[in-house]
């Protein structure tokens, strides 16, 4: 007798996240299907470059799939899955790294954990479409899946490069340190063999915080970086200059800021001078009303550095980095406990915007994890100055529901030109498409729904779902 398979199929709809009712899903197939194809614009993003120049196969499934990406790890430790036992290093020495296959099954035996999420879509779709699943994973089934990929992740199809095309990526960004060489972007400018195009972005944000522990030694090797003297603010100032034209002779077009606060008052030469000397003997040096103080000042020169160099202002405020301090001496940064704070901008950023916001070819691309802010605040100051446009739902709110919420926020005060088209914020590498993909899907079903209320013609959906995958993201960030 033959024994059925017990394994749940693994088949995305085609016409997942497209409305119920047939007269908007289907015009929503057909808005979908004019973009479905179109090459990714990935603007911000933090994939390493060398991954791509080095072009070596990738280890194993769990170190691809799951070890670098902060939004499986959160869901996982949240129900109870320790993050030594998802690969992440244990800097107290307490326990090692744990096999790659035994991270696959813990992944595979938690699978409904992630129900009901974007991170269950994403690796969906990426396990059905690049990886050529066709169950979902269960215990049961983990090691064949772990070894189904393993194999093919030997093979060099899948290499960094070979994805990149079958990826259709025509436009990658990574992040990377003020300090950074940029080697890598070099190495992938002057090979003929490479036709994509990896371009650097400029991040700096621990140069914002004088009371940071880590302040000063980034100060002195901003300095040492640009061969310029940084023991007085005006030589911070001009070293981060010269960082900037080096990252732009590299290709950048953008710089991306992560503060507290979008707080932006400028401070007289004389005090951001002093503050500057006093902080140089250390965190104990100034107060904390002078940190705050200095972080604010710091934005407004940088929106200052922006107007005068070109470079687009990512910012993207109200996040406690780290929430929890004991996971972070443990395990370090990007461990998924980065939590949303309140967000505000129309009176912090109004200092910064009477001075640039409408100076001719500032751009200023504004993020935030708290969507109220979209109508009330980031909405109406991208429907009124040239300089500030509305940044994609980000990290909490990358998720269907919300780039509808999204849209129907920011479209009523600023249309569609003013935004930044979609920003997948990974490092999970084989996620790109599959996060693309649904930003795609989800905004195909919010222009299907105003074209069956008739406030768009079914061609003008179709053209403006074809520019915010290409027209909108390469002009918002200079592309």
């Amino acid at each position: 007798m033959t024994q059925l398979s017990t394994a749940t199929p693994l088949a995305p709809h085609p016409d997942r996240l497209f409305a119920a009712d047939p007269g908007a899903r289907a015009v929503a197939r057909t808005v979908y299907d004019a973009v479905k194809d179109a090459p990714i614009i990935s603007p911000h993003g933090h994939v390493d470059a060398s991954l791509i120049a080095d072009d070596q196969p990738f280890e194993d499934p769990a170190s691809l799939l799951i070890t670098p990406d902060h939004y499986v790890l959160r869901l996982l430790h949240a129900n109870g899955v320790g993050l030594e036992a998802l690969g992440r290093a244990d800097l107290s020495g307490t326990d090692t790294v744990p096999p790659r296959r035994s991270i696959w099954r813990t992944l595979a035996e938690h699978w409904d954990d992630f129900l009901g999420t974007p991170v269950r879509y994403w690796f969906e779709t990426e396990l059905h479409d690049v990886f050529g699943l066709t169950e979902q994973p269960s215990a049961a089934n983990a090691d064949a899946q772990y070894d189904h990929i393993a194999d093919l992740l030997a093979s060099p199809a899948f290499r960094p490069r070979a994805l990149f095309d079958a990826f259709g990526i025509e436009v990658l960004a990574t992040t990377d340190a003020p300090t950074a060489d940029l080697a890598a972007h070099a190495r992938l400018a002057a090979d003929p063999t490479f036709t994509g195009r990896v371009v650097p972005t400029f991040r700096a944000d621990a140069v914002f915080d004088p009371s940071g522990s880590d302040w000063r030694h980034v100060v002195a090797s901003i300095g040492e970086a640009a061969g310029i003297d940084t023991g007085t603010h005006d030589g911070l100032l001009a070293a981060l200059r010269a960082r900037r034209q080096y990252f732009i002779q590299h290709g950048a077009t953008a710089t991306d800021t992560g503060v507290l606060d979008a707080g932006s008052a400028p401070l007289s030469a004389s005090e951001r001078s002093r503050i500057h000397a006093a902080a140089l003997s250390g965190p104990e040096g100034v107060t904390a009303a002078e940190a705050v103080a200095y972080r604010h000042d710091m934005l407004y020169r940088w929106a200052e550095m922006s107007v005068e160099d070109g470079l687009v202002m990512q910012l993207h405020p109200g996040v406690h980095r780290n929430h929890h301090a004991p996971t972070f001496e443990r395990f370090g940064p990007d461990t998924g406990h980065d939590l949303p704070a309140v967000g505000s901008f129309t009176e912090p950023l109004r200092p910064l915007l009477e001075s640039f916001g409408t100076a001719p070819g500032f751009h200023l691309v504004l993020f935030t994890v708290d969507e109220t802010v979209f109508s009330r605040e980031i909405g109406p100051l991208a429907g009124f100055y040239p300089a500030v446009y509305a940044g994609a739902p980000w990290w909490f709110i990358d998720t269907p529901a919300a780039i509808g919420r999204y849209r129907a926020a920011i479209t009523d005060s600023t249309s569609f030109t003013k935004t930044s088209g979609f920003i997948d914020d990974t490092r999970a590498y084989c996620s790109i498409p599959a996060r693309h993909d649904m930003a795609r899907r989800a905004d195909a079903a919010y222009l299907a729904s105003l074209v069956v209320t008739h406030e768009l013609s079914e061609e003008d959906a179709v053209r403006t779902a074809r520019r915010i995958v290409s027209d909108i993201p390469k002009a918002t960030f200079k592309l």
